[in-house]
């Protein structure tokens, strides 16, 4: 993650939330874990990766497409780099 030395390892078929919880790391916000709260809202800042399914009251197309995303629908295929975001308020689009 950006600024912090968190480093876990997650598989490409477990979600990076899952990932962090299992190896007993923190760093992310944890909410209902199916991509509906918005509370584990992450910024990839390097890496590849491909995502769920993302309620876009708290996910628009374009913020995915900025790499904004819900650390608990994304699936990383490389390392990645992140940083952790505040929860908006639902119906807060760009």
């Amino acid at each position: 993650m950006a600024g912090a030395s968190t480093a876990f390892d997650c598989s490409e078929n477990q979600s990076l939330l899952d990932a962090m919880i299992r190896a007993g790391r923190c760093g992310i916000k944890v909410g209902c874990r199916n991509g509906g709260c918005g509370v584990c809202r992450v910024r990839i800042t390097q890496g590849r990766y491909s995502t769920g399914k993302m309620t876009r009251s708290r996910i628009s197309e374009g913020d995915e497409a900025e790499g904004v995303v819900l650390a608990c629908r994304v699936f990383p295929s490389s390392d990645i780099s992140l940083e952790p975001l505040p929860l908006r308020a639902k119906g807060c689009l760009k």
